[in-house]
């Protein structure tokens, strides 16, 4: 452990364009448990993240929804905020980019680069929608990669390959906004001379705050020549402006990574403390940062060289971790294991996904594969097995004959001390991030410790009048193992740990208090810490993430304009558009869909007939001011059952999205039953 005690942890910083999944878990829950452990071996942590607000994509987004940027952000600041805390993630605050610190700490680092001779400019032929009359963001720029040839990369990186490139390089691009064949256009540009840190970057990569992988792809971008770092977009852009400038905005990486410090200054200011202490480059503090292997390239050079050429201090460590795959594949929306969190949380506890991350996870850049089969065995096995099933065993003695109060002495304080011996191992593999290494361990000692109470078997020997104290000081052994083991848990399963600190009567949040075991000390009554889970119930989960995303896909298409030339990608011939039977139908009833964010349920009459169907089209109309309106539904489409019933049909709407929906409304003579031709 470092004598640093002050800690700043980060994750990276959720983007603001869409919900979180389990992927993005992985992190979130990686990071907090490193934060929790290092507060429980007594450091000054401040563990904090934000929302990434800003860019072309937010700008875009909320056009579409008819609101603001800064409202969009903040709407989908609490929604992100309220799946954190539903995993029981730590952040000791959750800001945003789009605040007055962090256009602060963009402007001081900016002013200071330019100060000390890193800023430059120059001329860039840059792509420009001429439809959407807007340069085009890297992200909005798709293309075949101009390193390995892979289509259908982004304008400024490749998924296949991992290189990095100027959009005007991408081969054969396209916008993604409106599917136009971009142009290139001149615009004055700013720049961080990346070449001015390059001794810099590299003496910071062999100090140890990278993982050897990194270090050797860092390798290689310095033999291949580090270039200049464009910083600047042109407007229209939501983002901060740069100073002495009129149309010019910072580009989002640049103030992405600066939202850790905007954050940290809004947490010294709420209590009193000068941020100097933490970030100067002598400061006594440890700055760590967990993110994924996407975004290496910005973290371990953009990022460092920014903070040393404005005379920051530069992290302590850049964590890197892969990706999630889902049953040794990447997430699919087809399959329903792209699983948002927030579909999660509506099937299991937090703790059981924490736990399986946790018992995967390494200090290697390897994706983690969620294998849902392998998930409930091993949270069935482990957590309610083995762990929960110690507590359970000895409760119910020392609560009915023993007056719910451990003994004076332990029966093998020897079997203790073993396990207080594995203590600093333990931590010390928490801290070196190799967390599936140190859960092995604590299994290794849980199956000790169920393994010695089946030795005494306390139910037979309780039925021995002259071996009670023996019952109690084994059953009191066994509570006090239990209590050990979920010490070292709490940080993996916080939710777990709080009822098992109810149940123990005592803190769990100190990982050294375990040197003395609880003696003499009343317990109260055990009750279900953790529950078994079915497959049943992840098989619901994964129907419910696939009827989700597909009914909202087939209701409520993105409009995002061709993505070819052609603007008719799928051509049908008249025989099979004649199949299609349209009719007139009148609404009869218009309800809610409990649980739905974008469905109404609708009761159609064509004429005599009546059908149910689910239309994503609760953003634009009330329920009752639909009913007695006639509509067109596509009557002989097969029926389809989803997670809130079944849909037999679809009504025919159109318009770009949100408020803008528009169901067809046929003249006041056509009736219900009625064929459109």
């Amino acid at each position: 452990m470092t004598d640093q005690n002050k800690l700043f942890i980060t994750s990276a910083l959720p983007y603001a364009n869409g919900a979180l999944h389990l992927g993005h878990m992985l992190e979130h829950t990686q990071s907090d448990i490193w934060a929790r452990v290092n507060r429980s071996l007594g450091r000054e942590v401040r563990f904090l993240c934000a929302e990434d607000a800003h860019g072309a994509p937010i700008m875009l987004r909320a056009e579409k929804e008819g609101v603001s940027p800064e409202e969009f952000v903040e709407g989908t600041r609490k929604e992100h905020w309220h799946v954190l805390q539903g995993f029981n993630i730590s952040y000791d605050h959750y800001h945003t980019t789009h605040s007055k610190e962090n256009q602060f700490m963009v402007n001081k680092i900016y002013n200071r680069l330019k100060a000390n001779g890193h800023i430059e400019t120059k001329v860039v032929e840059q792509l420009f929608d001429p439809e959407k009359k807007m340069f085009l963001a890297d992200r909005f720029i798709k293309g075949e990669c101009p390193k390995c040839g892979a289509e259908d990369q982004y304008g400024d990186n490749c998924e296949v390959c991992a290189a990095t490139y100027n959009a005007t390089d991408v081969i054969n691009p396209r916008s993604v906004i409106s599917g136009a064949t971009p142009v290139i256009k001149e615009s004055l540009h700013y720049f961080v001379n990346l070449k001015n840190f390059e001794d810099m970057l590299q003496d910071w990569m062999n100090k140890g705050a990278l993982q050897d992988q990194v270090i050797n792809k860092l390798k290689e971008w310095f033999e291949a020549g580090l270039q200049s770092w464009d910083i600047s977009r042109d407007s229209p852009y939501f983002g901060f402006k740069i100073p002495d400038t009129e149309d010019k905005y910072f580009y989002v990486w640049l103030d992405a990574p600066v939202g850790y410090l905007g954050c940290l200054k809004y947490v010294c200011e709420q209590n009193g403390e000068d941020l100097e202490d933490w970030i100067a480059p002598d400061a006594s503090t440890e700055m760590v940062h967990f993110v994924g292997k996407d975004i290496l390239y910005f973290h371990s050079l953009f990022w460092p060289a920014m903070l040393h050429g404005s005379g920051i201090k530069v992290p302590d460590s850049v964590f890197v971790h892969g990706f999630v795959t889902v049953n040794g594949k990447k997430m699919s929306k087809s399959r329903g294991t792209f699983i948002n969190a927030s579909t999660y949380l509506k099937y299991f506890q937090p703790d059981y996904l924490r736990y399986y991350y946790a018992a995967k996870l390494s200090d290697k850049i390897v994706d983690l594969d969620l294998n849902l089969e392998d998930f409930v065995t091993k949270v069935n096995s482990d957590l309610v097995g083995k762990i929960v099933n110690i507590a359970s065993r000895c409760a119910g003695f020392i609560n009915k004959k023993f007056a719910g109060k451990l003994s004076s002495e332990l029966h093998n304080p020897e079997l203790y001390q073993q396990f207080v011996d594995s203590s600093t191992e333990i931590s010390d593999l928490f801290i070196a991030r190799k967390y599936s290494a140190a859960i092995r361990i604590i299994m290794a000692l849980a199956d000790n410790a169920n393994q010695y109470i089946s030795d005494m078997a306390p139910w037979q020997a309780i039925k021995d009048e002259g071996r009670q104290l023996e019952v109690h000081q084994v059953c009191s052994s066994g509570i006090n193992l239990f209590r050990i083991l979920i010490t070292w848990l709490a940080p993996v399963v916080p939710d777990t740990a709080k009822k098992a600190a109810a149940f123990l009567n005592t803190e769990l949040n100190d990982w050294n208090s375990i040197q003395l075991p609880l003696l003499n000390h009343e317990i109260n009554k055990f009750k279900p810490l953790i529950t078994r889970i079915e497959m049943k119930t992840v098989d619901l989960m994964i129907e419910d993430s696939k009827e989700d995303l597909q009914s909202l896909d087939e209701q409520q298409p993105e409009l995002t304009g061709p993505l070819t030339d052609d603007p008719i990608s799928a051509e049908i011939n008249f025989d099979d558009f004649a199949k299609i039977d349209l009719r007139v139908v009148k609404i009869i009833d218009a309800q809610h869909v409990k649980g739905a964010d974008k469905l109404l349920q609708l009761t159609l009459d064509l004429g005599g007939l009546q059908k149910n169907v689910f239309a994503g089209i609760k953003s634009a109309y009330k329920p009752e001011d639909l009913i007695g309106k006639n509509t067109v539904m596509v009557a002989n489409l097969a029926p389809r059952k989803m997670r809130f019933g079944l849909s037999e049909g679809m009504v025919l709407s159109a318009g770009p999205g949100a408020k803008d929906i528009y169901i067809l409304e046929p003249n006041d003579g056509a009736q219900p039953g009625m064929r459109v031709k």
